[in-house]
């Protein structure tokens, strides 16, 4: 699975929408979409914010096995 892939599968899994990442990078959401597909890269930066805004750290974007556990509570 590549860096987009997981991306997606994240944010899926915590119910964020493209458009809060897209606000996030200050680009339109279908700007993000392209990058979420692969269609166009993402900086370091932007998968910086993205990770941000996941809550994840960005070394789960990275992982050869992609285990992320999602930890929904607010401690």
């Amino acid at each position: 699975m590549n860096i987009n892939e997981k991306i997606r599968v994240i944010r899926k899994a915590k119910n964020i929408n493209q458009s809060l990442i897209a606000d996030a990078l200050c680009i339109s959401v279908q700007s993000y979409s392209m990058k979420e597909t692969g269609k166009r890269p993402i900086t370091t930066k932007e998968l910086e914010l993205i990770a941000l805004v996941l809550e994840t750290p960005i070394s789960n974007f990275f992982e050869d096995e992609f285990n992320v556990k999602f930890n929904k509570s607010t401690a």
